[in-house]
């Protein structure tokens, strides 16, 4: 099993190294338009964006995407960069604790549909994908033995009688005029166990199956294709398993959809090079710190009105230079700029800037022009070797404005449960309980940045 940060460490891989390559390749000029891979920067690129490849050295370097690739029995784990200490020896319950990190963060997500069902984890010693498997296949065999689901279908078919409607064309043309006229071509609503989303539930079971390595993991889907034996055997997308609803009779049903939704979404799995089976789950760690800042100031700081990625305002008359602010916040009568910036800053004395980049502060400077504020606020997170809290603070006196003053304050964010990443033994506990503190304490840090002033 190799372990790589993003843009940190670097590790050999001698074996495949071409083969891996290529299978990455693949997976990028394949991966399905949905999710974070809609972004524009990604549709420009063709070249894939997981991994650097250094061909002198047979080493492999972790770009920005985080989650597991797979590939001829080797397991490569992509990990946040905020964990990276090159000082720390990296055991399986340390990895453990970065994943749950990961599993976390996903749980206030909207862009990846995270489920809210949170089961204890406790000990699970595993990497991220197979503790993905382990909560997806526990809950629902769980829900699978006390209610499958159900429901009305269209169905047509030849009957003796009439069920439904006749479906005269069909009958005059295949029926009549072949001799067999009590033969009736009927099309009806049956309450049928081979639906579409059962379908679904068949197809994820099966990928997911042939993927894991666990033998837990392993009994809780063979059950879950036992239930499903006679439901059919067909391939689906996420934009398939997006599109089901379900009344609020079947509340726990969507909890299975969304888990099917987020394996079809952000994976990659198909017969390559002599039928060997390959996998990947891969997800942009920037787009996910983005998608979990707003998540949590949306549910968890009433005070705050977030609304994310407003992208109405154009810096220009002509429209064509979009401004797209990740969070416009209301806070009363406050109108504040919010924006997330997944970089590691330093806590450097002689650096007047505190690592803040020159393009982040032009950038905000546009944003409070064209959206009238002289608020704005940048989001970092912490890393596992800093913590200061308010990073700096910048006032721009505009002169076009009379003199109006911009005020600019970074902020490092406390998003990493230290106490996590040490302990050996974990209680069957879910990820709420396990981040509680965290939860609390992140909270009060977004609360005093953005209700200070009020």
């Amino acid at each position: 099993m190799l372990n790589l940060f993003e843009y940190q460490n670097k590790e050999t891989l001698s074996d495949s190294f071409e083969e891996l390559e290529v299978f990455l390749d693949s997976i990028w000029k394949s991966r399905e338009k949905v999710s974070y891979y809609t972004e524009e920067q990604d549709n420009r690129i063709d070249v894939q964006q997981f991994v650097q490849f250094l061909h002198k050295t047979k080493e492999i370097k972790s770009n920005k995407y985080v989650g597991v690739i797979q590939f001829e029995g080797q397991r490569i784990n992509l990990l946040p960069k905020i964990f990276y200490d090159p000082a720390i020896v990296y055991t399986e319950a340390r990895i453990h604790g970065i994943q749950q990190h990961v599993l976390w963060w996903l749980s206030y997500c909207r862009k990846i549909k995270f489920p809210n069902y949170q089961t204890g984890l406790g000990d699970h010693k595993s990497d991220f994908f197979e503790v993905l498997i382990y909560l997806f296949a526990k809950y629902t065999r769980k829900l699978l033995s006390s209610a499958i689901y159900q429901q009305f279908e269209e169905i047509s078919s030849e009957l003796g009688y009439i069920k439904g409607r006749l479906n005269t064309s069909t009958y005059v043309n295949e029926n009549i005029s072949k001799g067999r006229w009590h033969k009736l071509n009927c099309t009806y609503d049956a309450f049928v166990l081979d639906n579409k989303f059962n379908r679904i539930v068949k197809y994820v079971s099966n990928l997911l199956f042939q993927n894991t390595t666990s033998s837990e993991n392993r009994k809780y889907l063979r059950e879950i294709l036992f239930i499903l034996d006679e439901v059919s055997d067909v391939q689906v997308t996420a934009e398939k398993c997006a599109s089901i609803k379900f009344n609020p009779m079947f509340d726990d049903f969507q909890t299975v959809r969304d888990y099917c939704y987020l394996f079809l979404s952000n994976s990659i799995s198909f017969n390559y090079k002599n039928d060997l089976k390959l996998f990947a789950f891969l997800l942009p760690m920037e787009y996910v710190f983005e998608d979990f800042i707003f998540g949590f100031i949306e549910k968890e700081v009433k005070e705050v009105q977030a609304k994310a990625q407003v992208s109405s305002i154009y810096l220009d008359k002509e429209g064509a230079f979009a401004l797209r602010p990740d969070l416009l916040l209301k806070i009363g009568d406050r109108s504040v700029i919010a924006d997330t910036k997944y970089k590691i800053v330093y806590s450097d004395e002689r650096d007047p800037k505190k690592g803040i980049s020159q393009g982040d502060l032009y950038q905000m400077l546009a944003y409070a022009v064209r959206f009238n504020t002289d608020e704005i606020v940048l989001f970092y997170p912490n890393t596992i070797q800093d913590y200061q809290g308010q990073v700096s603070e910048v006032l721009i006196e505009d002169e076009l404005a009379g003199g109006k003053q911009v005020k600019i304050r970074a902020f490092q964010l406390p998003i990493i449960n230290e106490s996590l990443l040490v302990q050996e033994k974990r209680a069957a506990v879910g990820l709420a309980e396990l981040f509680e503190e965290t939860r609390k304490r992140l909270k009060q840090s977004i609360e005093i940045i953005l209700l200070s002033s009020t």
